[in-house]
């Protein structure tokens, strides 16, 4: 039982790092990254499909973003579609392929992305420690149901507390990684 309280914590821990990690995914930096255009939705035959299933999506330059759509009828669906994303990215079609070029970012946007990945950050951690009070929660019902007992209570919370520790030490590495790949010029 107590174990698998300690499992069910961790797993919960790591859904929030997974999700934090993949908030940041979508964070511009100076680079081309086809993460950008995750969000990114068009209408395919009435369905909204997200871009990667109606063609390929490579970064051939850092720059640079190309999109190889399987059918050219697409390509001004897709335009529009990333238009009308809050990206701030501009198509440009041949007819062919759709190519997106990434401006480089400026300092003041820059400092905007910083408090927005800090922000993210401190969510992230919001969700570790309720991943922890529903830990701690249920080790006391546990104790008060005299299904452990108070020693394995304490010892618990502590092993709780732990890994707690780690992971918003884990959450601090990611923003501080994140910041620097963002402040990058």
């Amino acid at each position: 039982m107590y174990d698998d309280i300690l499992k069910k914590t961790r797993s919960g821990m790591d859904k929030a790092i997974d999700a934090l990690k993949k908030e940041f995914s979508k964070v511009r930096t100076g680079r081309a990254s086809t993460a950008l255009l995750d969000e990114v939705r068009i209408d395919y035959y009435g369905t909204p499909t997200p871009l990667n299933q109606v063609g390929s999506l490579t970064v051939p330059e850092p720059r640079m973003i190309i999109i190889q759509p399987w059918e050219k009828n697409l390509i001004p669906e897709i335009e529009k579609a990333i238009l009308k994303s809050d990206l701030g990215l501009n198509p440009s079609s041949d007819g062919q392929v759709i190519r997106i070029a990434i401006p480089p970012l400026t300092e003041e946007r820059r400092k905007e992305m910083v408090k927005l990945v800090k922000r993210m950050g401190e969510d992230a951690r919001i969700a570790i420690r309720n991943v922890r009070r529903d830990g701690n929660d249920a080790l006391k019902k546990m104790e008060k149901e005299k299904e452990i007992s108070e020693d394995d209570l304490k010892r618990g919370e502590k092993d709780i507390q732990d890994l707690t520790d780690q992971y918003v030490k884990k959450v601090d590495e990611l923003i501080s990684s994140k910041e620097t790949e963002v402040m990058e010029v």
